[in-house]
């Protein structure tokens, strides 16, 4: 029987398990971090969505690469290399820090040593990977649903990311916060910001437009869809372009449209695309990009 494309996913119901496989997700990505060349904006940090889970693509090592994925459909973590080696532990209730020595010990048994900071970022959980006992929770059934969701929202963001001709990002996942996002560039640099940290120094440095999913952070407690603009353009947040049932929170400083509402529409791809589109529109219209330069 074919899943359901726009399956269930209350933050309540799968806490544990979203909590564990953030730092899970964290491990891998951060692998991926310490061991590929710096491009702008952090891109060389994120996962991207497979039709069976989340992978990091080819990391390079030496003249080797490898590649590590998640498979949320047999449940399996697999490492590959170039040199044809192939690798596998289960996804499966476990502690953080056993599936933390488990991945190191079978990238050292393919000969792959990296050293990564064991401090999660951007989570309020500050307990190293390899100490964390308390997070070692794994419903099968919940990850899965969330990586379904995902395959929709990258499907939609590719073909929202399709008629804009600047300078933008790949459709990609931020294990940092957890989210999955593509991002748009009006082509100007953005004002400095003394207070931002390297990593938001760095993710901020140019305008943007960016739209986005999360299951659930802050005061959105749920899974939504998102979009912001940075610098956000005077009158953004009062915006007549905006489509109901979207809204303005301003904990994130931006739009959005609660997953529930799109899984309970007619049409839900032409919903979370005219989000995508008119918040778009509204922050570049405001901020007086150049479509016409940057618009198929």
């Amino acid at each position: 029987m074919a899943a359901e494309t726009w399956p269930r996913l209350p933050m309540k119901e799968w806490q544990d398990t979203y909590d564990t496989l953030h730092m899970w997700t964290q491990i891998v990505g951060k692998i991926r971090m310490v061991s590929s060349p710096l491009i702008n904006h952090w891109w060389e940090v994120a996962l991207y969505v497979t039709p069976r889970g989340l992978t990091t693509s080819a990391i390079p090592h030496g003249r080797r690469s490898f590649e590590i994925a998640f498979d949320f459909i047999d449940h399996r973590l697999l490492v590959q290399t170039s040199e044809g080696a192939v690798r596998d532990l289960a996804l499966a209730t476990k502690s953080v820090a056993t599936f933390y020595r488990e991945l190191m010990a079978l990238l050292h048994s393919l000969d792959i040593n990296v050293e990564i900071n064991p401090i999660p970022q951007e989570y309020p959980n500050r307990t190293p990977f390899d100490q964390d006992e308390a997070h070692a929770s794994y419903d099968k059934d919940y990850a899965q649903r969330h990586w379904r969701i995902l395959v929709q929202a990258d499907r939609l963001m590719k073909e929202f990311r399709s008629s804009f001709i600047g300078k933008c990002s790949p459709v990609h996942f931020f294990w940092g916060s957890f989210d999955m996002a593509v991002t748009r560039f009006s082509g100007r640099t953005a004002p400095a910001n003394p207070k931002a940290g390297p990593i938001t120094r760095e993710a901020y440095s140019h305008e943007v437009s960016s739209c986005g999913f999360w299951p659930g952070s802050g005061n959105i407690e749920d899974p939504a869809f998102y979009a912001y603009c940075a610098p956000e353009p005077p009158g953004y947040k009062e915006s007549p372009l905006i489509p109901a049932p979207a809204f303005y929170n301003p904990p994130t400083s931006g739009y959005i449209l609660m997953y529930d509402e799109v899984r309970s529409s007619k049409d839900p791809d032409r919903l979370v695309l005219d989000f995508f589109q008119k918040t778009y529109e509204a922050g570049a219209i405001l901020g007086k990009w150049d479509r016409d330069i940057l618009e198929r």
